[in-house]
């Protein structure tokens, strides 16, 4: 099959919710559970920038928002977060 690879790239094991990008450094969702994860982080970093007035309480929710999203993210990879240039393996 020509997409193997590509389906392969965009497999994570069971009780991963993300996989190593295959350009860069980080991950990227592939289950449902990690794409929730990632537009809850967007929503509520988008109402903590309306809805909040002050500077401090701001940055400090958006750091805190942040914070979370990488360490649940980091946890939930099907791989480690090293750099790559166009392979997974």
């Amino acid at each position: 099959m020509a997409f193997s690879g590509e389906k392969r790239a965009f497999h994570a094991r069971e009780g991963y919710w993300f996989v190593p990008k295959q350009f860069g450094i980080g991950a990227m969702p592939v289950t449902w559970q990690g794409w929730a994860l990632t537009l809850g982080f967007a929503t509520a970093l988008l109402l903590d920038v309306r809805f909040i007035d002050t500077l401090v309480p701001k940055i400090i929710i958006g750091v805190t928002l942040t914070a979370a999203l990488l360490v649940i993210s980091w946890r939930k990879t099907d791989g480690d977060w090293t750099w790559r240039w166009g392979t997974r393996g």
